[in-house]
C-alpha cells in the first residue's frame, strides 16, 4: 500500500496541545455541520476528545454515509476507513486522512493480484456460482470492488454473523479475506466443524490443499492475521485467572482461536465498549485488543480495574497511534494541500455495491 510521506510545517510539530485543541476547536465552530471528525475506537485518548464521534469501523461507515449536511470529512483512522468513508458519500464530500502513514498490515497482507489469482484457482475448482467473497473492511478498495463485482459484500466484526447469514442463504461456500481469525471464529459460530474451514495459502498452489479437501470445504479462509492481537495467548488468560479469580475477559475476534475459546466474552471494539461500561462497579477486566481503547476505558472508568490482557507486551497499532492533535490541525487549516482520499470512479462503483450490502444487512 503506497501512501504519502507524513510531513508537517514546523509550527505544527512544535504547537502546545493547549493551541492545538484551540485552533481545532476554531475551526470546528466556524465550519459548523459542514465539518465532521470521526475517530476510531484505538486512536488516542486526545484525538477521540476533539471528534464528534467516536465509534468501530461498521458505526463510522453508517455515519459517513448518512452525513448529508458534512462537507468535509477528517477520518482519524486509517487509510482503509476513508477510503470506505469517500466510497459511501456523496461525491461532493471531501475525505482527508490526517496522517497520510496510516495504514493496515492485516489489509497488506491481500494484495490485490494475489486474491484475484486465488479467486480463480478457487472457480476453476469449484465451478462458479458455489462460493461467494466476504472481505473484511480491513482491506483495499480495490479488494471491496473486487467483492462488489462477484457478487459478495463487506463485513466488520460487528456484523460478521450478519454477512455469514446472508451469504448462506444463496452460496454453498465463503472465501473470506484477509482475517482469517474472524472468518474461523465467525464459521465456527454458525456451527461449521473444523473439517469443512480451511486456510488459503497465496505462495502455494491452490493454496497449499488438496482438491478433495477445497471440495468438502464451507469456508475458505484467507492466511491473513493482525499483528496486534496476535501478540494475545491463551496462557495469558491463565495467569490473569490465578492472579484474580473474578476477572472477566474479554477479547476481540481477530485473536488467535485459542484465545477466543478461553475468554468470557468476545466481540468487536463497540462491544468491548459496552461489555466494560455495563459491567458492575468494582469489576477486573482484562481486554485483549488495543492498547489505546484499554487506556480510554480505564480512564472512563475510575471505578473499575481494567487491564490489558497481554501485560507488558504493548499491543498496540502503531498505524492508529500516527494521527496526532497536529496532523488534524493541519488538515483542518489547509484543506487545500491536506491528504484528500479520493477512491477513483471505477473502483468506487463496485466497492459501493458490497458496502451498501453491508450497510443493508444490518449488524
Amino acid at each position: 500500500m503506497n501512501h504519502k510521506t507524513a510531513i508537517l510545517p514546523q509550527q505544527y510539530k512544535t504547537a502546545s496541545e493547549q493551541e492545538l485543541r484551540n485552533r481545532i476547536a476554531e475551526k470546528r465552530q466556524l465550519l459548523g455541520k459542514r465539518l465532521i471528525i470521526l475517530t476510531h475506537h484505538y486512536q488516542r485518548l486526545e484525538i477521540v476528545e476533539v471528534g464528534d464521534y467516536a465509534g468501530d469501523s461498521y458505526q463510522l461507515a453508517k455515519i459517513a454515509a448518512r452525513s448529508p449536511d458534512a462537507e468535509y470529512i477528517a477520518f482519524c483512522g486509517v487509510h482503509f476507513m476513508a477510503e470506505a468513508a469517500n466510497i459511501l458519500g456523496r461525491p461532493d464530500q471531501k475525505v482527508y486522512l490526517p496522517n497520510p502513514t496510516a495504514g493496515c498490515p492485516m489489509a497488506d497482507m491481500a494484495p490485490s493480484e494475489q486474491v484475484y489469482e486465488a479467486w480463480d484457482q478457487i472457480n476453476e475448482s469449484l465451478g462458479k456460482g458455489s462460493v461467494v467473497p466476504i472481505s473484511y473492511m480491513n482491506s483495499s478498495a480495490e479488494l471491496k470492488a473486487f467483492t462488489g463485482k462477484n457478487g459478495g459484500l463487506i463485513c466488520t466484526s460487528s456484523n460478521a454473523d450478519a454477512a455469514f447469514r446472508w451469504a448462506y442463504r444463496r452460496f454453498e461456500r465463503v472465501f473470506f479475506f484477509p482475517d482469517q481469525h474472524l472468518g474461523r471464529y465467525t464459521a465456527k459460530k454458525f456451527g461449521v466443524p473444523s473439517e469443512q474451514i480451511v486456510l488459503f495459502n497465496p505462495r502455494k498452489p491452490l493454496g497449499g490443499l488438496s482438491l478433495e479437501t477445497l471440495k468438502n470445504s464451507r469456508v475458505i479462509l484467507w492466511m491473513g492475521h493482525c499483528h496486534v492481537h496476535a501478540k494475545f495467548q491463551p496462557d495469558q488468560i491463565d495467569e490473569w485467572r490465578a492472579k484474580e479469580p473474578n476477572i472477566k475477559i474479554v477479547v476481540h475476534p481477530e485473536c488467535d482461536e485459542a484465545v477466543v475459546n478461553k475468554a468470557d466474552a468476545v466481540g468487536s471494539t463497540s462491544f468491548i465498549v459496552n461489555f466494560v461500561e455495563s459491567a458492575p462497579s468494582g469489576s477486573t477486566i482484562a481486554i485483549g485488543t488495543e492498547l489505546n481503547l484499554i487506556h480510554r476505558l480505564a480512564v472512563k472508568n475510575p471505578d473499575k480495574k481494567i487491564f490489558e490482557l497481554s501485560g507488558n507486551s504493548c499491543a498496540i497499532c502503531s498505524n492508529m497511534f500516527r494521527t496526532s492533535l497536529a496532523d488534524l490541525c493541519f488538515t483542518l487549516e489547509n484543506f487545500d494541500i491536506a491528504n484528500r482520499i479520493i477512491v477513483p470512479d471505477d473502483i468506487k462503483h463496485d466497492a459501493k455495491l458490497a458496502l451498501d450490502r453491508m450497510l443493508e444487512i444490518g449488524n
